[in-house]
Order: structure tokens, then C-alpha cells, then sequence
């Protein structure tokens, strides 16, 4: 099985203009739940990360806790950064003290938020920020017109160079959509949730990119991971690595960002990448033929 981002799972022009590998990385366990247990340990990880060809990394202002903050992680680990690195991260969100949620950020409040995040992480130019649509629940059920209008603006002024929306509905994405380019689309979807196929068919029919929250399981729907137990035994390979590998078989357009705190999980959720899943694999773990658009 091969061992870099850029192996079996290919690469994605986001936006139209950025070339990443599909497999990405995703900073939130970094800085929340205690899978990097120092800032040491966080920056090892990131590092290596980029060494083992990942250039697609996820984060944002709000991951962060005590003494790890995703962003200041990122710009101690790696800037100054690579050339083909791109940074995503997500504005929206307000939080009180130790986390606790204190509603979303209006369309006045979003411009302040994405100026922390250029200086926090030591950039002149946002690669990709996402409007973080609600709380953790489902997606759907409010207008984002207004809020991604503000964004839109500021990608105009050359703050931010690409859009995209998180835990949207189809008719969120549309929404936005209407006011300005939508690069990608980051919602919650793995092998055992896959309820969100509709909005991945119009990122696939689009050319969107599709990054997939919770690609391992987590936010309250976890992967069975005994179903996926015979796959992984013929392949040699773990049952996580399996999971991810279905996500870049599922379409094109899919950027799984697993995110870990350990340098053995990094090696092994790359080397997912190079995991390649048959016909008859595919049948047997269910879901959706990645040959269907």
C-alpha cells in the first residue's frame, strides 16, 4: 500500500485553480479532545503531515483550547509555507468561555473574524473559508444569502481567494451559489452516513469539491466498523483505512480530511490513499457505485 496523499487517491483542482491531493488533513484534533497532548506534539504531527504529501489542510478559529490552537499550530509548524499548501478554514461560529456555543456571527461580524484568522495564521490571502452554516445538528432551515454576501465581498477585496459553505442543505447551497463561486462544500458524510448523497451529486455534476466532516465517524454517527472487518482483512489493511478509501472512491470530488494527534494514525490514514477497492469490495461494503454520476 502506498504511503503518500498524492498515491491511488489522486489529486483535485479546487476552485479551478489549486491543485490538492485528495486526501487532506484536518486540524481539529490537534487542538480539541485530546489527541495531540502538547503543542509539540501537534507540530510533529503537522510536519509530517506535509512531508508525507498531504497539501490540503482544515482548520479554523474556533479549534482551539487551553494552550493548543489549531491555527497558531499550523503557522509555528509550517510557515513559512510550501508554494502547493492550501489552508481552508471556517468562519461563523461564536463561542463564550471553554467552548461553549453562543450563536452564529451576523454579516458585521464576519469580516473581523476572517482578519484574525489572516493574522493568526500569518497570511496575506485566505486560500478557502467556509461559511459554517447553524450548530452541530442536521443542516437546513435558515437563509446564508446575506452572511455569504459579506464574505463574497471580502473575496473581492482580495482577502479570501475561494468560498465555500459547511453543513448546508441543497437549498443552502443554492443560495449561495446565487451570490457568489462556491469552491467546496464540507458537510457530514462517511460510509455508514451517507445521507447527503443529493448534495454530493450536484458538487460531483458542478465540480465542487466535497469534503466530508467526521470522515471516521463522530458527531453522533459512528461507523460500524465490524461491517467493514472483511475488506480490510483481504487488503491487509485497518477498517479506518477502508472507510477513507470508500469516501475517495465514492466520487471524484470527495477530500476526506481525517484529522489525528498521533503520528502512527497519520502514517496509517494516508497510506489509505493507496488503498484500492474492487468491484466486489465496493459491493460489499454498500453505498453508493463511484462509477454512477
Amino acid at each position: 500500500m502506498g504511503t503518500t496523499a498524492a498515491a491511488a487517491g489522486g489529486d483535485f483542482l479546487l476552485g479551478g485553480d489549486l491543485r490538492v491531493n485528495r486526501l487532506g488533513f484536518g486540524a481539529m484534533r490537534l487542538a480539541l479532545g485530546g489527541s495531540a497532548p502538547t503543542p509539540e506534539a501537534g507540530v510533529a504531527v503537522l510536519r509530517r503531515a506535509v512531508e508525507l504529501g498531504v497539501n490540503h489542510i482544515d482548520t479554523a478559529g474556533f479549534y482551539g483550547f487551553g494552550d493548543l490552537h489549531a491555527h497558531e499550530l499550523i503557522r509555528e509548524a509550517l510557515s513559512p509555507y510550501p508554494d502547493d499548501l492550501v489552508i481552508a478554514t471556517k468562519v461563523g461560529p461564536l463561542f463564550a468561555g471553554n467552548m461553549a456555543p453562543a450563536g452564529q456571527a451576523g454579516p458585521d461580524r464576519l469580516r473581523a473574524l476572517v482578519e484574525d484568522d489572516l493574522r493568526r495564521l500569518g497570511r496575506d490571502r485566505l486560500d478557502l473559508v467556509y461559511l459554517r452554516v447553524g450548530g452541530m445538528g442536521p443542516a437546513g432551515g435558515e437563509s446564508i444569502g446575506e452572511r455569504f454576501a459579506a464574505l463574497a465581498e471580502l473575496r473581492r477585496e482580495g482577502l479570501i481567494r475561494h468560498l465555500g459553505v459547511s453543513n448546508v442543505d441543497a437549498a443552502q447551497l443554492a443560495e449561495a451559489r446565487s451570490v457568489a463561486p462556491v469552491a467546496a462544500v464540507q458537510n457530514h458524510f462517511h460510509i455508514h452516513h451517507a445521507s447527503d448523497s443529493g448534495v454530493l451529486a450536484t458538487c460531483e455534476r458542478e465540480g465542487i469539491a466535497y469534503v466530508p466532516y467526521f470522515p471516521l465517524g463522530g458527531g453522533g454517527q459512528r461507523i460500524d466498523h465490524a461491517r467493514l472487518t472483511g475488506v480490510a482483512t483481504r487488503h491487509r489493511a485497518t477498517t479506518a483505512q477502508v472507510a477513507l478509501a470508500w469516501l475517495l472512491a465514492t466520487s471524484p470530488v470527495t477530500l476526506p480530511i481525517p484529522g489525528t494527534g498521533s503520528l502512527g494514525h497519520l502514517t496509517e490514514n494516508v497510506g489509505a490513499a493507496g488503498l484500492r477497492l474492487s468491484d466486489d469490495d465496493l459491493a460489499e461494503l454498500g453505498g453508493r457505485d463511484p462509477r454512477v454520476t
